[in-house]
């Protein structure tokens, strides 16, 4: 069992940037794969990217490419999103997810969900 706590939502203007951090609990989260996903009002949830177990990231959301990061510190059982450039497009409830597979475009799979912290930017 794997729980998961987001934290660092918050208001933001355009322009500006935030980082989201998941904390994970036990000790098995250097095993897992971690996702970001986010959901806006009236849409369906869409998978901003994955890292894997030793720390390489993609994206799935073309936007979101060369603005958001993904990192994770296995010592911490943290993963992060460094979102930059904030556009309000980017306004959403961000989940991070814990799996152990991804499907055929590169999806994480959850296993895991946190209960999401929501982003809003601002124009």
């Amino acid at each position: 069992q794997v729980e998961l706590v987001e934290s660092g939502g918050a208001l933001v203007q355009a322009g500006g940037s935030l980082r989201l951090a998941c904390a994970a609990s036990g000790r098995t989260f250097s095993t897992y794969i971690m996702g970001w996903f986010r959901q806006a009002p009236g849409k369906e949830r869409e998978s901003v990217g994955v890292i894997t177990r030793s720390g390489s990231s993609a994206y799935g959301v073309d936007s979101v490419k060369g603005r958001f990061t993904i990192s994770r510190d296995n010592a911490k059982n943290t993963v992060y999103l460094q979102m930059n450039s904030l556009k309000t497009e980017d306004t959403a409830v961000y989940y991070c997810a814990a799996g152990r597979a991804t499907n055929g475009l590169g999806v994480l799979r959850p296993d895991y969900w946190g209960q999401g912290t929501q982003v809003t930017v601002s124009a």
